[in-house]
Order: structure tokens, then C-alpha cells, then sequence
């Protein structure tokens, strides 16, 4: 590792040649271990590069150095207000510099922090279930609660639980982006993505700007992975970019660990699978810090007990169980005006015994689950 003086003059460099088609994470260290700077690589002429890489990467470089000066490439990405951490910066994330071929460089808006060497990626379908994204809040924001980093694709559906569940859950969250992290994609998760910036930060391999093309989302899985101590599945299909994400996984030797599904959910199907093939079972935050040896927080006291139910309100939460039910069937069994009990739902949300999943479908909260009053 160089010094910091060594990695400020060298990074942009770094950034350069990251840029270049044909010349990815391999042959970036190889120039660097080579060189001994990527200043150095590129000074060097077209015959010393050749006695290291193909023909087609050498013919690359030497029409980029003939257009790009690098301290206007470095220079154009920081005005944006994006920071550069390269594989040589003392804040590139450790579990990730161990993969194979780790990027050589990070687009990183908001902050990386040592606490993020422990974290956990959680990943699964954009369609997913009323089950599948009560259980990612759940776990997310456990995870968090206990000092562990959520780290997920910003994508619909379950990635986007594990983000607002890690960030009710008052901790840190990191999303890697399929495209430059000035290019939020879906856009209707731009305001979550302002959120993590302040409680976390959006990562990407890709330079400002890049689109979220196709090829771009399997690529970057790897990063999600190998950013992360354990990869955890949440409701992922038979062909789902949440498996391409396992296998990762496992090429890295990180632990993958799966909440198990709805056996008749094609939702579940791929996530499923992975049980049955041998991946770990878990239902709750703590079954994975169980698993990964840390220390869980204390359980604070029921909030329904510094906040009591009335009578009416015991009704209701009598009719409401783990499974979905929705406000006008509990009302219903419960035999009591609509208007009246929608207000009295929203109490008890408020009072953390039960939990809306969308669409005014209610389940328990996994405390109240264990110890109805």
C-alpha cells in the first residue's frame, strides 16, 4: 500500500485508465504492479505496454492518452461532488478489496466507514410479496439496530425494502448502482437515494453519467457481494439477478443465507431452491447475527407497554395474526364501524403492535407475534 501523498498523485490515473474500454480491473493491476504507478503506465510507450498487455488494450490506451488529460478526468467527477476511492485508498472497503479482479476504482456519493466491514447484502425480486417486503423491513432495520450495514441494488421491490428498513432501523445502508451514481434508476427512488446518501453512500464501478444498460446489472452483483460478510435472499424466482448475486457469493467465499418462502410462490421459487441445495435458513435479524458471531442489541421494552390498548383497540389486535388481513375484514369480524376502526388501525401502527404492508393489509409486529395482548 502506498502512502497517502503517493495515492493523491496517482488517482488520477487510476480514474483514466478505469475509463478505457478493454482495460478492466485485471489489467489496471497489472499495470500498476508493473510500473509501480499508474503515473508511470501511463508515460510509458506503446513497446512496454506491449510486453504486458494485448494489442487491442495498448491501441486503447494510446488513443485515450491522445485525447484525456487525467487531472481534467478526476477534476470534472469531483465538481460534481463525487468522490474517487481507489484500490490503494486507505477508505477502499477491505471485504471488497480481497475479490477476484476488486474494482480499481469506487464513484462513491456520500461516505464509506470502517463500520461498513460489517455488512450484509440483502437482495431478491422487484416483484415482490406482502410477505417478502414486511420481512426485509424486519430484518433490515434489525441488522442495522445492531450496528451491521445493509448493502443492496436500489432496485424495486425487495432492494428497496432493505434500504428504508435499514434506515428506520437508524443505521448505515450502501446501494450499488448498475450505472453512474448521477443516474438513479428506477427514478422514483431518488428521494431514497438522497436518504442513503445521508445515512450511507451510493457506490458504483461505472463512471458519472453511464446508463443502467442490461449488461451492467450482473456485473455489478459482484460488488454487492463482495462488499458484504454474508449475501442474505429474500423471495427471489427461478431466474432471478438475486442468483447471479449467490453465486458470487460463493466464488468469494462469502456465506449465503436465505428466508425461507411460500412453497406455491413463484416468487420464492429460486430462494427455495437454494434451501433445499444446502444454503442457511434464517427467519430473523438475529438468526444472521447468530450466524456471523455479533452481538446483539438489547431488546428495549414493548412500546404497548408504556402505551396501553383500550378495550376496542384489544379487539382488533385479537383479529390480526402474522398473515395479511385486510382493514375491512378485520373490521368486519371485529363488528364495529369502518371509520372507527381504520382510526383505531392507525393508533395501533402508531403504538407498534401492528404494521401496515401495503394497500391497508395488516400483520402483527414481529414483537407483538411473540406476545399478543
Amino acid at each position: 500500500m502506498s502512502s497517502s501523498t503517493d495515492e493523491r498523485r496517482d488517482r488520477p490515473f487510476w480514474v483514466a485508465f478505469s475509463q478505457i474500454a478493454q482495460v478492466g480491473p485485471v489489467r489496471v493491476r497489472r499495470l500498476y504492479e508493473h510500473f509501480g504507478s499508474l503515473e508511470n503506465a501511463w508515460g510509458a510507450n506503446a513497446a512496454q505496454m506491449g510486453m504486458i498487455l494485448d494489442s487491442r488494450s495498448v491501441a486503447n490506451i494510446d488513443t485515450a492518452r491522445r485525447q484525456v488529460r487525467p487531472e481534467d478526468v478526476l477534476e470534472r467527477v469531483e465538481s460534481m461532488g463525487i468522490s474517487v476511492v481507489t484500490l490503494l485508498n486507505e477508505r477502499y472497503p477491505s471485504l471488497l478489496s480481497h475479490i477476484p479482479a476488486a474494482p480499481p476504482v469506487l464513484y462513491v456519493q456520500g461516505t464509506l466507514a470502517p463500520a461498513d466491514d460489517n455488512a450484509v447484502a440483502m437482495v431478491g425480486t422487484r416483484r415482490s410479496t406482502a410477505y417478502g417486503r414486511r420481512v426485509t423491513e424486519e430484518i433490515a432495520a434489525g441488522l442495522t439496530s445492531a450496528g451491521v450495514t445493509v448493502v443492496s441494488g436500489l432496485a424495486r421491490g425487495i432492494d428497496g425494502c432493505a434500504h428504508h428498513g435499514a434506515l428506520r432501523g437508524g443505521g448505515r445502508t450502501i446501494a450499488v448502482l448498475a450505472s453512474g451514481v448521477d443516474v438513479i434508476y428506477p427514478q422514483d427512488h431518488r428521494e431514497l437515494s438522497e436518504r442513503i446518501i445521508e445515512s450511507g453512500a451510493l457506490v458504483s464501478d461505472y463512471p458519472p453519467g453511464t446508463k443502467p444498460d442490461a449488461p451492467n446489472f450482473p456485473a455489478r452483483n459482484r460488488i454487492i457481494s463482495g462488499l458484504s460478510r454474508a449475501t442474505l435472499v429474500i423471495e427471489a424466482p427461478r431466474r432471478s439477478g438475486a442468483l447471479i448475486t449467490v453465486d458470487f457469493a460463493a466464488d468469494q467465499g462469502r456465506e449465503v443465507m436465505v428466508v425461507p418462502g411460500d412453497v406455491v410462490s413463484h416468487a420464492s421459487e429460486g430462494s427455495n431452491r437454494l434451501l433445499r441445495d444446502g444454503a442457511r435458513a434464517v427467519m430473523s435479524a438475529s438468526d444472521v447475527l447468530e450466524d456471523l458471531g455479533i452481538a446483539q442489541p438489547a431488546e428495549s421494552e414493548p412500546v404497548q407497554e408504556a402505551l396501553p390498548l383500550t378495550d376496542e383497540e384489544r379487539r382488533l389486535v385479537a383479529l390480526v395474526t402474522s398473515t395479511p388481513a385486510h382493514l375491512d375484514e378485520i373490521v368486519a369480524a371485529a363488528n364495529m364501524p369502518t371509520s372507527l376502526g381504520a382510526a383505531l388501525m392507525t393508533m395501533l401502527e402508531l403504538k407498534g403492535v401492528v404494521q401496515n404492508t401495503g394497500s391497508q393489509y395488516y400483520v402483527l409486529t414481529r414483537s407483538m407475534s411473540r406476545r399478543k395482548p
